[in-house]
């Protein structure tokens, strides 16, 4: 329905600007502009604060560059919009241009109304071909963007930029952080509201977080195939909006939300890390809807077959992958990227499937465009940026292969950690490689020991808990037949799947657990805990819940293991007090050697030999720091039996044991040591010998 004002807005020539993307607002009126190369014409369609009644459909009056816009006086923040675009309906020649679609503005900053999935959303008829036309009006099922004002009273407030060897990051979930909380207001619960509540920044100073890592907050589509199946895309890699947060997020509606979330984290000295998705979008393939840059520019904005255009290039098993080589898509990520650090303060981000991002004609690059316009960049190039280093096309896989200063999510040391504590064979090897921060996939290019991203767990897999409890995955909840998630989880029940009252398999799975978070406490790097894995949250064994948005998935606060939570708590704060974490990487004793040195220990009081390192049956590393500036360190991990360890001359002070309750301790030990089985055991030189 067109519900025509009177008078009608116009457009003035004269102030129009092509040099700025998006809806800006001046105090006089908005300039709108948007980018399509391919487009015979763009109107801009206004609608009520609603978004439900359209008042208003106007040409953008200007073209340049591929750049279309205007500016209309009189209209500013609040104001409701989406556009429609005419051009070729080729898509054996990569256009899908459709004007009975109404598409998102990819510059929105914030969004109004919900998508609501009908036939009418896609460009072609659902059922048939997709190189026929489908004439059906979109605009009542899709949401609508907002001419938004992005200015907000910082007070001076800026990104913190902790130093990487202070780091400990902890990755989240919006909703499913605070949703069961009971000390967070009800009405606040899941939205950016509770996010910053002082119960949740309390727990995090408890544990000495100074990150905290959102999984995607930009706007983001629930699937069709999942609505259908009364599930929901829970994860949120379906973004559709680079700029505007997901709305179901904002208690409030408005992006002043977010920036209150943030500043409060900033106050509390604790940074906000974005996991961001620019490798793909919600629109899926060829047979997808038409929701914004299938129907702007689908040559432009996506990477198509070059063998057949009608297809696209899928690197992100989504359907379609952004095409970062095309300079306006770049720049369409860069401004995003900026907006997120200049308005909203973020810290740094996360870059889903980053090896999409690195893709040029010949493969992966580290030295692409994307990479190297980020790392001259004046305001992206000082924060915060670590990459997934994988995708699922042709060599894709390049953990330790992107460019400083990017730190990367190291899967080596995850499947390492939990295959040495599952007693698996031959490992000690793999192990002492994570225990120094993978220099053999890290230390080159004059890349820090910091550029390995530790984990245990993450929100894709099983939990830490599920690690120690299920053999297998149960994913039938997710409506797959059980076929979805990865079958090799490298976990081990202890004895019996899932929950038990047995109390032996309790202890070891408790012992295994403090283990293992011993473990990425005392590695080189950067540790990441994965929200709820300080308190032994689990997921019934599904280890792909992307789509369970309900207590699957959600922290059941009132089942939190407090006794882990204290262990956390003290490991952390061994790493900082001792300063465990250093930028160069650790070196071997002899003649040159600065700074920290390591010396490798058996168990049985002299050096590792070579055939030790080859022992299949090695289940206890002894690892010793030795620092110029500070006592030495011995690390004593020991994922087998009970045993007597031999330790190296002197006086020792005994700090960490974690088959102790709590875990830190000071106790004097001299000549041999009892190692308790599946247990950390971290001694100190004495400061003052004899």
């Amino acid at each position: 329905m067109l519900d025509q004002p009177k008078p009608p807005v116009e457009f003035d020539l004269s102030a129009a600007r092509s040099d700025t993307l998006g809806a800006v607002p001046d105090g006089n009126g908005t300039n709108f502009a948007l980018f399509s190369d391919h487009a015979t014409r763009v109107e801009l369609c206004l609608y009520d604060p609603s978004g439900k009644v359209e008042t208003q459909r106007l040409d953008l009056p200007q073209m340049e560059g591929g750049i279309w816009h205007g500016f209309l006086p009189g209209i500013g923040p609040g104001q409701a919009y989406g556009y429609r675009v005419h051009g070729p309906f080729a898509p054996e020649a990569g256009h899908r241009f459709n004007p009975a679609k109404l598409v998102l503005d990819p510059y929105a900053l914030e969004l109004t109304g919900e998508l609501v999935w009908d036939d009418a959303l896609f460009g072609y008829p659902v059922g048939g071909s997709d190189l026929e036309l489908d004439d059906r009006d979109s605009a009542p099922f899709m949401p609508k963007c907002v001419v938004t004002d992005p200015t907000f009273d910082w007070d001076a407030e800026k990104t913190l930029s902790h130093p990487w060897e202070d780091t400990v990051i902890y990755e989240a979930h919006v909703k499913g952080l605070t949703k069961l909380h009971p000390d967070v207001p009800e009405a606040d619960r899941g939205t950016f509201a509770g996010l910053a509540s002082d119960a949740v920044i309390a727990h995090l100073h408890q544990i000495g977080v100074t990150a905290i890592e959102l999984l995607p907050i930009h706007g983001f589509v629930q699937d069709r195939h999942l609505v259908e199946k009364d599930l929901s895309n829970y994860w949120g890699y379906n973004t559709i909006s680079f700029f505007a947060p997901n709305r179901p997020y904002l208690k409030s509606g408005s992006i002043r939300e977010v920036k209150q979330a943030i500043r409060r984290f900033h106050a509390a000295g604790i940074e906000v890390i974005l996991d961001v998705v620019y490798n793909h979008t919600a629109e899926g393939n060829e047979l997808g809807p038409t929701l914004s840059f299938r129907g702007i520019d689908n040559a432009s904005y996506y990477l198509l077959s070059p063998d057949n255009p009608r297809h696209g290039y899928d690197t992100t098993g989504t359907g379609n992958t952004l095409n970062i080589a095309h300079p306006m898509v770049l720049r369409m990520v860069l401004d995003s990227l900026r907006y997120w650090v200049e308005a909203m303060h973020v810290d740094g981000f996360r870059f889903d499937l980053a090896s999409t991002l690195g893709r040029e004609p010949s493969g992966f690059e580290r030295e692409g465009a994307f990479f190297n316009a980020i790392r001259q960049d004046p305001v992206l190039s000082r924060v915060k940026l670590i990459a997934e280093p994988w995708d699922i096309g042709e060599g894709g896989y390049q953990v330790g292969g992107f460019p400083w200063p990017f730190r990367e999510w190291n899967d080596k040391a995850r499947d390492d950690m939990r295959a040495f504590w599952r007693r698996d064979p031959g490992l000690a090897p793999r192990l002492s490689q994570r225990l120094l921060g993978s220099p053999t996939q890290f230390n080159h290019s004059n890349r820090p020991a910091t550029s390995s991203v530790n984990f245990l767990a993450a929100h894709d897999g099983f939990t830490l808990a599920d690690t120690v409890s299920y053999d297998g995955k149960h994913n039938d909840a997710n409506g797959e037949d059980g076929k979805d998630g990865h079958s090799n989880n490298l976990s081990h029940n202890l004895g019996a799947e899932g929950p038990t009252e047995d109390e032996g398999i309790r202890e070891a799975r408790r012992r295994r657990v403090r283990g293992m978070l011993a473990t990425l406490a005392l590695s080189q790097g950067v540790p990441m805990i994965l929200a709820g894995d300080e308190f032994g949250q689990s997921q019934g064994g599904n280890n792909n819940a992307y789509c369970q948005d309900n207590e699957t998935t959600w922290l059941a606060w009132d089942k939190a293991d407090a006794d882990l939570i204290a262990a956390v708590s003290d490991l952390i704060g061994f790493r900082k007090e001792l300063g465990l974490a250093q930028a160069p990487f650790a070196q071997g004793e002899g003649d040159g050697a600065e700074g920290m040195t390591v010396r490798w220990h058996h168990p049985r009081g002299d050096s590792m030999t070579a055939e030790d390192w080859q022992a299949e049956d090695l289940s206890c590393l002894m690892l010793e720091l030795i620092r110029p500036d500070r006592p030495s360190l011995l690390l004593c991990l020991n994922a087998g039996d009970h045993l007597t360890a031999t330790l190296p001359e002197g006086i020792w002070t005994k700090r960490i044991d974690t088959s102790l309750t709590p875990v830190t301790v000071a106790e004097r030990a001299e000549g041999t040591i009892t190692l308790d089985w599946q247990t950390v055991t971290v001694l100190e030189s004495a400061r003052h010998p004899g």
